[in-house]
């Protein structure tokens, strides 16, 4: 994603940044207009941040960065000793640890330590991106002129921009909130993933309210353990980076992270006790009630679910703390949010009775768990889940994801989802252990191997085409994404372009 940049750049000299993040005045007259730590990225008049990474310094590219106009180098003692050993002079402001700075900088350059705007931060493991949209959706319901920063896009208004990652980087970040600002936006509603929150993305910004929906095993390879993961996703509760939390305690770790809290928190949940609580209505599971804090709302999920229920109830709470009409809010998120790759229902291209087939992004053992079970008391006939794990990623859960399909689905279609470096093989060999284990246990349970994904979801809908709309189809672990990545090559690859054509296909007797 090109990320925007404001039209009217301010002036920040450099001295002024140095001594906002206490480092040497690098004595220079030199005035910013820009931040970034990409240099393919730079523009002219950048302070460019030049990071130690993984396997290079950020320093390296500095030469590339200054001829397309950067005019400042911010970096850690090593990175000023490539730059200065690359012959180049340009002032350098030095710290130890410039990521942890990096947030406080944009902030001061974009003009966004102080915004005008109301701010909404979503973090947990399952739903921030449905939660989220719900919030953008009801705001937009509602007459805000709302933006939206998150993993499947990023919305400035009525404008729409893919996203590269759940947060954006920190000069990435605030030059959106700036731009979001110049376009009269009111209200910003983000993802807020532990990665960021780890990596200072999204310091130098501070949440109106902050909400926690859950957490379960997932980003183990970038976390040490679940603690290092819950210690990411909870110090967004904390006064530097949010005023005030609503935590979903149906959760253990929800239940933790209100103990902690270094914050005003509002709880919310099933369960007696709950600041916000929510009460399913018996002969509708997708009609509930919401009542605390002096209100009582009759509301209704308008996506599948149990957890829908949920991200819903958590969407109408933060809007009322917001400061919203709560009878306004009952209104607003009726709305349908339409949330790419999240319990999407793919239409039939063809007439006359077909089996439902949904796509999901739940990569998860309890995110796949909970879409089946979302899916299993609407599906009379068969229900089919088609998942697969991603490689180079947390290695643990995909026994775990097997099982979870096993426990729900009737039949589970082992395939490849972004095997990225690894064999893809071994990939669906540790998933068909873990469905393996629950077929010892539940008989009724069956299972191909299919390796191609565009095969896989074929033959999952033929396998039940004879049934009709009394058959489910749930393709998940890609959700929204675009492509499949293989050994380094990213390929095209839209799951509800190949359920459609899937459909098409047995529509017409490909049903051998």
């Amino acid at each position: 994603m090109a990320v925007p940049r404001p039209q009217h750049l301010r002036r920040t000299p450099i001295s002024e940044i140095a001594a906002l993040v206490g480092a040497p005045d690098p004595g220079s007259e030199v005035v910013v207009t820009g931040v970034t730590l990409d240099s393919r990225a730079v523009l002219p008049g950048d302070l460019y941040a030049a990071l130690p990474g993984a396997r290079t310094h950020g320093a390296d590219f500095t030469g590339s960065a200054a001829e397309k106009g950067a005019v400042a180098v911010l970096t850690d003692p090593a990175g000023a000793d490539l730059v200065r050993g690359y012959g180049l002079d340009l002032p350098l402001v030095v710290v130890d640890h410039p990521r942890h700075v990096l947030g406080a900088t944009a902030a001061r350059v974009s003009g966004t330590e102080h915004l005008p705007l109301r701010l909404v931060g979503v973090t947990g493991t399952n739903g921030k991106t449905t939660t989220a949209h719900l919030v953008h959706s009801a705001l937009t319901a509602l007459g805000r002129r709302a933006g939206l920063i998150g993993t499947v896009e990023t919305r400035i208004g009525d404008v729409r921009l893919d996203s590269v990652r759940t947060t954006p980087e920190a000069p990435e970040l605030h030059a959106l909130l700036a731009v979001m600002v110049e376009r009269g936006i009111d209200s910003c509603v983000m993802e807020v993933s532990s990665h960021a929150l780890a990596q200072h993305r999204v310091d130098g910004v501070v949440y109106d309210v902050a909400l926690f929906t859950n957490l379960s095993q997932d980003h183990l390879d970038f976390h040490r353990d679940m603690e290092d993961y819950f210690a990411a996703k909870a110090s967004l509760f904390a006064p530097e980076r949010a005023r005030l939390g609503l935590v979903c305690v149906d959760d253990p770790w929800g239940r933790r992270l209100v103990e902690g809290s270094a914050i005003p928190v509002h709880t919310i949940g099933s369960a007696p006790g709950a600041d916000w609580r929510i009460g399913v209505t018996a002969d509708d599971a997708a009609a509930f009630r919401l009542t605390g804090r002096g209100v009582d709302l009759r509301l209704r999920s308008a996506l599948p679910g149990e957890f829908n229920v949920t991200n819903t109830a958590m969407a109408a709470a933060a809007l009322v703390l917001l400061g919203e009409d709560p009878a306004e809010v009952a209104e607003a998120v009726l709305r349908d949010p339409r949330v790419p790759g999240r319990m999407e229902m793919v239409p039939a291209p063809v007439d006359g009775p077909a089996p439902r087939v949904v796509v999901d992004y739940a990569h998860t053992p309890e995110a796949i768990r909970a879409a089946l079970e979302a899916l299993r008391p609407t599906t009379p006939g068969t229900l089919v889940c088609v998942t697969g794990a991603g490689g180079d990623r947390d290695r643990d859960k995909r026994r775990a994801m097997g099982a979870a399909a096993a426990e729900v689905a009737d039949l589970v279609v082992v395939t490849d989802d972004n095997p990225r470096s690894e064999d893809p093989a071994a990939i669906r060999d540790a998933l068909l252990q873990g469905v393996e284990s629950v077929r010892s246990v539940r008989r009724t349970t069956d299972v191909l191997v299919v390796g191609d994904r565009r095969e896989a979801i074929r033959r999952a809908v033929r396998s039940v085409w004879a049934e009709g709309t009394a058959a489910t189809v749930a393709v998940v672990g890609k959700g929204h994404e675009s492509g499949q990545d293989v050994a380094g090559v990213v390929h095209p690859f839209v799951d509800r372009d190949e359920v459609r054509e899937a459909l098409r296909l047995a529509a017409r007797g490909d049903v051998a």
